[in-house]
Parts: structure tokens; sequence; C-alpha cells
């Protein structure tokens, strides 16, 4: 989930590119009604009891065929949110260090900070992080964890090369590190997908790689899925949480497993990255037509967002709210730094509005700019 006024809905002709939701037009409610038919039909009554702690097998045996990986490496989450908090709970101490490239996902920064981690940001460049600065912190701050987004990151839309997570992953197995790979992106390339997942590059017992149905199929299933080596996981079903209350959303996995039974997600993913990358090809488009000059548009080939600096000096905090009176909502760059860096940066969503409010807000943008100008 992504929180607070920065991706709330708003009233009124504002128009919010800081939201980083799918579309209502993008959820697919037809699909999934069917889904449900199917699998209330079969009357299963389990699936309205506490599930298995990893999750259904029959649930995980279609994921890992869906995913290419092995189902007894899958633990069924509440989306990546539960998951991190999961991870937090279970394989963390207080006061142990999280290391997070800078800019990353702000909300992740939030769970780790429930937690009492300490947060500490390795900087980032136009591919992702920069792996000799990674192999310097590691050596310096020798992290319990390392969070990285591989794959069209959230904000900058930065996808590691193959190479690169190699050498991530070389460098976690050699100092010790636990990788956490937030995948949330990772199926939805709009050129094909992205360098392989860290899950299909080995190393399980230093990596968990973490995906979700929030940003393919609907939010509000509040599923997701780990995987990890079979002693992490069994770490996991062990929680006080899960003990308690069993498997993550049993009933949302069995509509999602007739979803996957019925073959329904290749054809609407095939409409989701073809809507998502003609929504990227406009905002990208308008944004490098009205800014004009003094400013890097970055062209993601995936994901959700835009990221945008300036390349004079501007503080895109005063531009943010500037934007703000003019009826356009965009998330400040600094708001995803550890270090409070990133002001001549906003990311900018294409997911949750169709052309013409993406082009409608970026001459909103435009017209705020002109006034500091």
């Amino acid at each position: 989930m992504e929180g607070s006024v920065s991706t709330q809905r708003q009233a009124g002709d504002v128009i919010n590119l800081a939201l980083g939701h799918p579309s209502p037009e993008l959820l697919p409610l037809e699909p999934i009604r069917k889904a449900a038919t199917h699998r209330l039909s079969t009357g299963d009554r389990l699936i309205l009891q506490y599930g298995l702690e990893p999750g259904d097998l029959g649930f995980r045996h279609l994921l890992g065929e869906f995913l290419g990986l092995q189902p007894q490496r899958l633990f069924v989450t509440a989306g990546i949110s539960g998951a991190l908090d999961l991870i937090c709970t279970t394989l963390t101490t207080p006061g142990d260090t999280v290391l997070v490239e800078d800019p990353t996902y702000f909300l992740a920064r939030k769970v780790f900070a429930d937690h009492h981690l300490r947060v500490v940001g390795t900087p980032t460049g136009e591919n992702g992080v920069l792996l000799d600065e990674l192999e310097r912190r590691i050596r310096e701050e020798k992290p319990r964890l390392l969070y990285l987004i591989p794959s069209y990151q959230n904000p900058t839309g930065a996808t590691l090369s193959r190479d690169a997570r190699e050498r991530v992953l070389r460098l976690c197995r050699e100092h010790g590190v636990l990788l956490i790979a937030d995948e949330a992106y990772h199926l939805l390339g709009f050129n094909g997908l992205p360098a392989p997942s860290f899950a299909e590059l080995g190393f399980s017992d230093t990596v968990i790689t973490l995906g979700s149905f929030s940003k393919i199929l609907g939010p509000g299933l509040r599923l997701g899925w780990a995987h990890a080596a079979p002693e992490l996981l069994e770490r996991f079903a062990l929680s006080g949480v899960y003990d308690s209350g069993g498997g993550a959303n049993p009933f949302a996995a069995a509509v999602v497993r007739s979803v996957l039974e019925l073959g329904l997600m290749p054809e609407h993913l095939k409409t989701l990255r073809t809507t998502l990358a003609a929504r990227r090809a406009v905002l990208y488009e308008a944004l490098t037509a009205q800014l004009g000059a003094g400013f890097e548009v970055r062209y993601p080939e995936g994901g959700y967002f835009i990221w945008v600096r300036s390349t004079f000096p501007l503080d895109l905090e005063t531009l943010t709210e500037r934007a703000r009176s003019h009826g356009v909502l965009v998330m400040p760059g600094s708001r995803a730094s550890v270090a409070g860096a990133a002001a001549d940066c906003v990311r900018l969503s294409f997911s949750y509005y169709d052309g013409s409010a993406l082009r409608k807000g970026v001459e909103r943008i435009a017209a705020a700019l002109a006034e500091l100008r």
C-alpha cells in the first residue's frame, strides 16, 4: 500500500500523479467474478477455514507454475507489505541495520522503522544501485538486511542487469547479508521480462524474493508471496501471527487459484502491460514537450513510475506545493530518500489516469513551473 496525502484519491478536479495504484478500469472485475464463481461452485467449505501457514498447497503449485519456481519454496503473504513485516518480526532484532537504495520505496522505510531497525541508504544511478558503493557500505555498515527493488524500481524506474544482480548475490553471500528483493513490478515489463528474478538466480539461503498480486491483479486481494529457503519459510510459519491465525488470506488465495486454473492471467497481464505502456508513452511525451530544457526525464521499460530531475537550481519541494495549487499532486523525490536528498527530483505515476488526464496533469505542472522561473 501507499499511504498519506500523496497517494489518496482526490475529490474534485485534482489529478493525483503521486498515486501508485492501478486505475479502476485496470482492475479485472469480470475475471475475478468468474474465478470466484468457479471456486465457490466446487463446494469446498475449507476455503472459509483457517489455512495452512505457508498457504494452500494447490495454490502454491499453480503459483509455482505461473512463476517458474518450486512451490515448496513459496510462502503466501498478505502482499509485500505483510511480507516485509513478517521478515522484520522473525529475522531481525531492534537495532539491526538494513541497507536500502537511496532513493527507495518510502513506505518500506516506515515498516523498518516500526521494527526499530537502523536504515542506511546506498546511492543509485540510472541502472539501479551503484555496485562499488554498495560493496563499500556493506563492508562499513555490516547490515543484517539489504532491501532492493531490482525491476522498474519505485521511485526511479531503474532496472538492474543480470550481471549486476549476480554481483549483488555474491556480495550478500560473501558478507552474510540477507537480500530482500522486492519484485512488485517484475512482471510489468513492456518489452518482455527484465533480467531473471533473483529467485531464479540461486543462492536461496541468502535471498528472499517478494512478489504480489497488488500491482498485477488487485491490491484489495492483499495477496503476495515470498520465495526463500525452506529453513527461512519454517521460521515464518512458526511466527506468532501465523501460528495463531493460520495462512494469509486463504479465501483470496482460493479465488486467485481459480484465476490461475482457468488460465485468466495471461490475457489480463497482456492488457495491463499494453495499457500501462501506452500511458507511459503519453506521460513521457507530455513531460519532454512541456517541461523543456533543464529537466531529465527517465523513460522506464516497465512498472508504474517516471522519475524527473531538474538540472538547474530549483527546489522541487516548492514546485510540489505550487503544483498542488494548480490542481495536480506529485511526489517529491526527497520523500523517497533516506538522506533527505533528491530534492531536485519528483516521481510521477502513469498507472491511475488515462492519456487525457496525464496530459492535463503535465500542463498544470508546467503552469506551476512557469510561476517559479
